[in-house]
């Protein structure tokens, strides 16, 4: 396909999803030698996820240059997100010992470093973008890092380039378990009620809650995953 045909089938593979509500949080695309660019704000992390999926199974795209964010539930500056993603890092005991506290560097972070030290666990914030680096001993880890990051309201997007070490096989399983732990960690969600599954990296949510507001939460939590491409919500209430 000619540059203009693919941008083309890319912005109709957008438009037949009705949850990226693109009359509202419009994507500027460019697609130059199989690499698209995708740039604008949509209205949550599912969103985001969706269109990235949709765009890369177009024929002739390689490779996503990813400039989409996400609209913040509330506006914050970067470093009360800086200070809000130390305060859950450091409380998450799942990731104790990996981040530990330690003395605030003289004169503030150094320049061009990252924002945040905890440990093994580094974080950078810019424009509501949080970048994590480091290195942590599992999977598990990375994705719960990565989970906390974006369940602080003032987040745009979660950069997640934490490295295993040493690396672990990934898979459905893995996913599954890192879904059902971000359930049992949101105080909004009664995890014993919902039962996850995952195939193809695509999460299934079964069970009955109390509310609306707990059932968009579970599904939130699991899109927030790390790996996810996919959520299907059959969570009754």
């Amino acid at each position: 396909m000619r540059t203009g045909e693919t941008v083309e089938v890319v912005r109709r593979r957008l438009s037949g999803e009705a949850r990226l509500d693109l009359g509202r949080h419009p994507v500027a695309l460019a697609f130059d030698d199989g690499v698209l660019t995708m740039e604008g704000e949509l209205g949550d992390v599912g969103a985001k996820k969706l269109a990235l999926e949709r765009a890369a199974a177009v024929a002739g795209v390689r490779h996503i240059v990813d400039r989409l964010r996400v609209a913040p539930a509330r506006r914050m500056t970067d470093a009360e997100i800086r200070d809000h993603l130390r305060d859950l890092l450091l409380e998450a005991a799942e990731l104790q010992p990996v981040a530990r506290a330690g003395p605030a560097p003289a004169g503030g972070p150094a320049p061009g470093g990252p924002d945040l030290r905890l440990g093994s666990l580094g974080a950078s914030v810019r424009e509501g973008v949080v970048t994590l680096d480091g290195a942590v001993p599992s999977l598990a880890h990375k994705r719960l890092a990565g989970v906390l990051a974006w369940w602080i309201p003032g987040v745009r997007d979660v950069v997640n380039g934490l490295e295993v070490v040493p690396p672990e096989q990934d898979g459905d399983d893995e996913i599954t378990d890192a879904v059902r732990l971000a359930l049992e960690k949101d105080p909004l969600v009664d995890a014993d009620a919902i039962a996850v599954s995952t195939r193809g990296a695509v999460v299934t949510l079964r069970g009955a809650v109390r509310c609306e507001i707990e059932r968009a939460a579970a599904e939130r939590d699991a899109w927030c995953v790390f790996g996810v491409d996919g959520v299907r919500n059959l969570v009754e209430r």
